[in-house]
């Protein structure tokens, strides 16, 4: 298949960046790369791919040649998704940078070599065990507390591919539901909070962070986010911490978001943190930074992928992100979102599908208390 490219402006841009995925986080990505004179290009072989509105879309196969070698005419190519074919990467390397790179993209997609990766650069997870065949499966439940979750070792993701389970007996029977395919049993952790935090890194080894978020789900979905995070003095300091110590050591470039879980301190000690999750990208979570008044997590990756100048971004005002998922055809009742004070409706031009990511409402305030307010009338209006 031949792509398909919109014809060049006579204007030369100041950089073009290349993008595997034409999906939201894609258009988001372009829509802050383009005041800042980046071009930009995505392969993705989705006819309807958000990023078409805003981007030079070229209409092929991830491992399409022509493709291909499009991207490889860019200054920099980054991704907005992890499970990138091994083909695609093979015929980009050398030839354009990809960042992140394959080695950190190997780790990220696989989550037994994501969490052992994590522990080699110093960072916490939960217990776990890889189970890769039945016998496996003997005594994997006891070794991680008598109750975990059972998730596949790739591309389960917002609550696919995962089980939990409390027994021996369901352990099995989550393991063949899920095809009987290599997976990792986490043992379960009662946290107190969920947070998150992004880092980036840029080729020369300059690292910025962003701020820390608290995050509720539903149904293994991203619900809502808040910031600044209800947390206990420290928290955020030690996150920025842990991921300094994560990009570093997996030597990023680009942005990377880190999910923690929470847990509770003793009366004198310092709460903990455990990673949950990592993706090598933008996040749902750093949604938010887009209208909260700084530099957005989307800005963010464009200028560390292409080696621009590079700072912390932070909020300057208390917001909040609450996730639209399609639960029932009947849309939202935008016109009563747009009313309210402090609200942004972000839209992806997607197609309805239960359980599909279809948009979000970014939400900010003068204070905490009008925050809280007001996200509880937002949250009213978005099933």
């Amino acid at each position: 298949m031949t792509p398909t490219v919109a014809p060049a402006t006579d204007q030369q841009p100041r950089a073009t960046l290349g993008i595997l995925g034409g999906g939201q986080l894609a258009q988001m990505l372009a829509l802050a790369a383009l005041p800042l004179g980046v071009r930009v290009k995505v392969l993705e072989p989705d006819p309807y791919a958000p990023a078409r509105l805003c981007a030079d879309h070229l209409h092929a196969p991830y491992t399409d040649p022509a493709g291909l070698e499009e991207l490889t005419k860019c200054d920099a190519v980054t991704l907005e998704f992890e499970n990138v074919p091994v083909e695609a990467l093979d015929t980009l390397r050398g030839r354009v940078p990809v960042r992140p790179g394959a080695a950190l993209l190997e780790r990220s997609k696989h989550r037994a070599r994501e969490k052992l990766a994590l522990r080699e650069a110093g960072a916490q997870t939960a217990a776990f065990v890889v189970i890769e065949s039945a016998p496996e499966l003997q005594g994997a439940l006891r070794a991680v507390g008598g109750r975990g979750i059972l998730k596949t070792s790739e591309l389960g993701y917002d609550g696919k591919g995962q089980a939990r389970v409390a027994s021996d007996f369901e352990l099995g029977q989550a393991w063949e539901a899920l095809g009987s395919v290599p997976c990792v049993l986490e043992g379960f952790v009662e946290f107190g909070r969920e947070v998150s935090l992004a880092v980036a890194r840029a080729p020369s080894g300059q690292v910025a962070f962003g701020p820390l978020v608290e995050n509720v789900h539903r149904d293994g979905i991203l619900r809502t986010s808040v910031y600044p995070a209800n947390v206990p003095d420290g928290t955020e300091a030690q996150a920025r911490n842990i991921a300094r110590a994560v990009a570093e050591n997996w030597k990023l470039e680009g942005l990377l978001t880190l999910e923690f879980f929470l847990l509770p301190g003793g009366p004198d000690q310092q709460p903990q943190l455990l990673v949950n999750e990592v993706a090598p990208r933008v996040h749902n979570s750093g949604h938010l930074t887009q209208d909260s008044g700084g530099l957005s997590q989307f800005e963010a990756q464009v200028r560390a992928v292409l080696g621009l100048p590079l700072s912390d971004w932070r909020p300057l005002h208390p917001c909040a992100m609450v996730n639209y998922v399609g639960v029932e055809e009947v849309a939202p009742d935008w016109a009563g979102i747009d009313a309210l004070e402090g609200t942004r409706i972000h839209l992806y031009h997607k197609a309805f599908r239960k359980g599909r990511k279809l948009g979000h409402v970014n939400l900010i305030a003068p204070d905490g208390a009008t925050l809280r307010k007001r996200l509880s009338q937002l949250e009213a209006l978005i099933p």
